[in-house]
């Protein structure tokens, strides 16, 4: 996709969220910032970055790349460094943190990264469930499927085996595409429907849709075409559960839908839903507004997401050619 190509609208849109970049590294620090209040702007940090930080790494790494200044290259490289405490943790988020966290990277140290995760991860693949278990790191039954392990973790696990990779999809693929989560309960023989999160959680099949738009490009699994139109949401900006139509949405289900769809040569498609994000969402600031963190929980409803920023960074990205269609 060239940039002559691009929408008009674009370009002024991914100058304003890369220099909402800039603004939140000033306020933050070493942190990593998690979500914004959206009418100050302000925001809510983590000190190790949670599940998110790997986005954070990302949107730095895109500003590298979009001012090749060497301050910005210098401060993402130091911030994926800050990922590396992530490697053995007992977490299949693993995926989010340090593929996104490295994706966009080009220093040798952030590449050594990014092996060092894979073959981390590749040791935690079990090979009876098919899967790398969700893990203890966030506290809960250890051995889940949720949709938000899969992302990440498949071209993670794909760079250096392929075998492992798709079977911890499918497994996910289904384990999750109608429950939401699932959980193994060695007293029932088997994997069980968990509650948490909900079968009507926006980003379930926006995560689902992701990693299988991946594993298509990365893996024989030709297959997974015929199951990117069940999994794909056609709302614009769909509700952050189902159960809620009417309740506040979730802008950063749709970017990171948008980015699948991109991978997925699905590009009408993908601008359709950038477009309303950019026109609709997208403050003057460049923060990304209306993502929903937690709606069961009552968290950050209605604010800025980190991972939203990225997704959508991400998509307008590809489509003014600052980023290839499967860089991340």
């Amino acid at each position: 996709m060239s940039a002559a190509a691009a929408p008009e609208w674009a370009a002024p849109a991914l100058a304003r969220i890369l220099d909402r970049i800039a603004v939140t590294r000033a306020e933050v620090g070493e942190r990593f910032p998690l979500f914004a209040d959206p009418e100050s702007g302000r925001w809510k940090t983590t000190g190790r970055g949670s599940w998110t930080g790997g986005f954070w790494a990302g949107l730095m790494w895109l500003r590298a790349r979009h001012t090749g200044e060497a301050f910005d290259r210098w401060a993402a490289a130091a911030c994926t460094a800050r990922l590396a405490d992530w490697v053995d943790a007992d977490t299949a988020t693993r995926g989010l943190i340090l593929w996104y966290g490295t994706a966009l990277a080009d220093d040798e140290a952030s590449v050594r990264l990014r092996g060092r995760a894979a073959r981390a991860c590749l040791k935690s693949f079990d090979p009876e469930l098919g899967l790398v278990p969700w893990g203890s790191a966030f506290g809960g039954p250890r051995l889940l499927a949720r949709a938000d392990a899969v992302p990440g973790m498949v071209p993670l696990l794909a760079a250096v085996d392929a075998g492992a990779a798709e079977s911890h999809l499918w497994t996910h693929l289904e384990l999750c595409r109608g429950n939401g989560a699932s959980r193994f309960d060695s007293a029932a023989g088997g994997w069980v429907p968990h509650p948490e999160p909900t079968p009507g959680w926006s980003r379930g099949r926006a995560w689902l849709l992701l990693a299988a738009a991946d594993a298509a490009g990365r893996l024989d699994a030709a297959d997974l075409r015929d199951l990117t139109d069940e999994l794909t949401d056609t709302r614009l900006v769909p509700p952050a559960d189902d159960a809620d139509p009417d309740g506040p949405l979730d802008t950063s289900a749709a970017a990171i839908t948008a980015v699948a769809l991109l991978k997925l040569g699905r590009r009408e498609e993908a601008v359709a839903v950038l477009e309303e994000l950019v026109r609709v969402h997208l403050g003057k600031d460049g923060g990304l507004r209306d993502g929903c963190y937690d709606l069961g929980g009552g968290v950050a409803v209605r604010h800025e997401l980190v991972w939203g920023d990225f997704f959508l960074a991400v998509g307008v990205g590809v489509l003014v050619g600052l980023v290839g269609v499967g860089e991340a």
